[in-house]
């Protein structure tokens, strides 16, 4: 990594617009599946699953998410509704799985990603073409309550 101070480029410059890029991707990606979310309380657990290869690959790059037709990632943020009307990221712990018809299961491996006001818990996954596929998270929001499960089934097409 090099500075240029003539056009202010510097490493840290450079991780902040592509952090800010990513989190635009998933943000733009996520309100196009209709804000899948459920409400428990005063917490809104907010998901969506993509196929990478809607990440552009500095996004991919800087963020260590493989880009492919075939590899998808699971996107989960969690908001706490205030008095006031505003919510504020939680910083939540995510498992679970994948599933295909065909009954293959595959583990998601979910890593936390924090910038600014946001917070992410993204995992990818194996794609399977033109299958439903069902996804099966536990949420876990508050560790003095008990996780909160979160499904959904999503169909994806790969373009080859």
């Amino acid at each position: 990594a090099y500075d240029d101070p003539i056009n202010g480029d510097t490493p840290m410059l450079r991780r902040l617009m592509i952090s800010a890029a990513l989190i635009g991707t998933l943000f733009t990606t996520a309100t196009a599946y209709a804000e899948q979310f459920s409400q428990i309380g005063d917490y809104e657990i907010h998901y969506s699953a993509v196929n990478s290869s809607f990440l552009t690959p500095e996004v991919a790059q800087a963020n260590n998410i493989q880009r492919s037709v075939s590899r998808g990632l699971v996107n989960v943020s969690v908001r706490e509704r205030q008095k006031d009307g505003s919510t504020r990221p939680v910083n939540a712990s995510v498992q679970g799985h994948v599933s295909g018809l065909t009954g293959t299961q595959e583990s998601l491996s979910f890593r936390t990603v924090h910038d600014g006001d946001a917070t992410y818990h993204l995992a990818p996954f194996t794609m399977r073409e033109d299958e439903s596929m069902r996804f099966e998270l536990s949420v876990r929001y508050d560790r003095n309550a008990a996780p909160a499960p979160v499904n959904f089934i999503q169909r994806f097409y790969i373009d080859r």
